[in-house]
């Protein structure tokens, strides 16, 4: 089975975008397709990961507004905060080569599982 057929691309991007309807960061988990899966280099699949990032987030957001969700008095110090630090880190990263980057992905995906498999959940 070819894995860069479009048609699996779309199933996965399916799957992920399931996952970030609910806001559990289908991104990520499309990036371990991209790159382990599909074999694309971790720069190419973290480029088509922002892309994908545009239309599911704007899709799903549109229902969180909607249920009042949204907190918004900390959208913009949020979004100003990563929008400078992905832009710093973007460029710092350019110059790493493609292995390391992967094992910092890597391990950055185990600290976040780890962390959320371990948390306790907060009373409602």
């Amino acid at each position: 089975m070819d894995l860069n057929a479009p048609w699996i691309a779309g199933l996965a991007g399916l799957l992920c975008g399931i996952l970030s309807g609910f806001g559990i960061g289908g991104g990520s988990l499309l990036m371990v397709w991209m790159t382990a899966a599909a074999a694309l280099d971790q720069k190419a699949a973290q480029a088509i990961n922002l892309l994908y990032f545009l239309p599911t987030s704007l899709g799903a957001l549109i229902f969180h507004i909607r249920n009042k969700m949204i907190c918004w008095r900390a959208v913009l110090p949020a979004a100003l905060g990563g929008c400078v630090t992905a832009a710093l880190t973007a460029w710092l990263t350019a110059g790493i080569q493609m292995d390391l980057l992967r094992k910092l992905f890597g391990i950055f995906l185990l600290i976040v599982g780890f962390v959320e498999f371990f948390k306790g959940r907060k009373p409602n």
